[in-house]
C-alpha cells in the first residue's frame, strides 16, 4: 500500500512493534483457542470454563490481524487505528494482572511451561504499553503538515454505518468498564460464569474493541477503517467457531445469551459493511 504525498509514513520502530505484538498475541490465542483445556499447564493462568478460554483466544487472534494490518499500513493515519486500541488493552490488562497476581502461575508449584508463560506474560504487559507510548511519541513527532485538502474526494462512512459503530462502541465501552470496575455484579449479565479475573480480562478486551469501533466512526476516510473492519469480521467468525465448540456453556435462551449474539451480529454487520465499501473504493 502506498502513502499519499502528504501522509505521514509509518516509522520503522512502530512497524516492528506491531509485528512483534501480532506474533505474541497469536501465541496466546493458539493456547487459548486451540487448547482451552490445557491452560493450567500451558498458559499464564488457569482459564475456566473452556468457553472463556476460546472467547479470549478468538479476541487475541482477531487482534493479531489488526496489528498485522496496522503494521502493513503505509501511513500513520491508517496504522493508528490499530495502535491506540492495543495500547488501551495492554495497559488495562497490566492493571488486571497486578490486581490478580496470585492467580498467575508464577510459583514453582506450577508446571514449568505454565511458569514460563506467566513470567513472559508479566514482562510483555509491563513492556509493551511503555514501548508503544514511547514509539507513538516518536511517530507523532515525525508527522508531516496535513493540509485540509488532502481529505477531499475521499470516501467517507455512510451516516447509518457511523451510527451503528457509535452504538457498538457505547455498548462495548460501558460494559467493559463495568466488568473492570465491578466484576462480580457486572458478570451476572454475561452469558456464562466468570470469575473476578476472567470478568476483568474480558472487560479489558471489550474496552479495546469498543475503542477501535469509536475510532472507526470518527475517521474521515473510509479506507482508513479497513484494519478495524477486517478485525471485526475475523472476531465474529472466530467467536462463531467458539460457540459451535463450547456454546453449551451459555444459558440459552437467556437475555444475556441473546444480547451476546446480537452484539456479535452487529459487529459482523458493521465490519462486513465497512470492508465491502472500502474494497469498492
Amino acid at each position: 500500500m502506498s502513502a499519499s504525498a502528504n501522509a505521514t509514513p509509518l516509522i520503522a520502530p512502530m512497524r516492528r512493534l506491531l509485528y512483534v505484538a501480532a506474533f505474541l498475541v497469536f501465541l496466546a490465542g493458539l493456547v487459548l483457542f486451540v487448547f482451552p483445556l490445557r491452560t493450567a499447564e500451558w498458559f499464564a493462568w488457569t482459564v475456566n470454563p473452556p468457553m472463556t478460554a476460546v472467547f479470549l483466544g478468538a479476541a487475541y487472534w482477531a487482534s493479531a490481524g489488526l496489528e498485522v494490518t496496522g503494521a502493513r499500513s503505509a501511513d500513520w493515519d491508517s496504522a493508528r487505528l490499530a495502535v491506540w486500541p492495543v495500547f488501551a488493552f495492554t495497559t488495562l490488562t497490566l492493571g488486571v494482572t497486578l490486581l490478580h497476581l496470585d492467580r498467575f502461575h508464577l510459583s514453582p508449584d506450577n508446571a514449568l511451561l505454565a511458569q514460563a508463560a506467566a513470567w513472559a506474560w508479566l514482562a510483555i504487559y509491563a513492556i509493551v504499553p511503555v514501548a508503544m507510548l514511547v514509539i507513538s511519541r516518536m511517530q507523532i513527532r515525525s508527522r508531516r503538515p496535513d493540509p485540509e485538502s488532502r481529505t477531499e474526494g475521499r470516501p467517507v462512512l455512510p451516516p447509518a454505518l457511523r451510527l451503528l459503530l457509535v452504538g457498538i462502541a457505547a455498548v462495548l465501552l460501558l460494559y467493559g468498564v463495568a466488568l473492570l470496575a465491578v466484576p462480580v455484579p457486572a458478570a451476572t449479565w454475561w452469558p456464562w460464569p466468570l470469575s473476578e479475573l476472567t470478568a476483568r480480562a474480558v472487560g479489558a478486551w471489550l474496552v479495546g474493541l469498543g475503542w477501535a469501533a469509536a475510532q472507526g466512526q470518527l475517521s474521515d476516510d473510509l479506507r482508513l477503517v479497513r484494519p478495524v473492519a477486517l478485525t471485526s469480521v475475523a472476531f465474529v467468525i472466530l467467536q462463531a467457531l467458539a460457540l459451535l465448540r463450547h456454546g453449551d456453556a451459555l444459558a440459552w435462551p437467556s437475555a444475556p445469551a441473546i444480547a451476546f449474539v446480537t452484539v456479535l451480529v452487529a459487529i459482523g454487520v458493521a465490519g462486513g459493511w465497512a470492508l465491502a465499501l472500502s474494497r469498492r473504493h
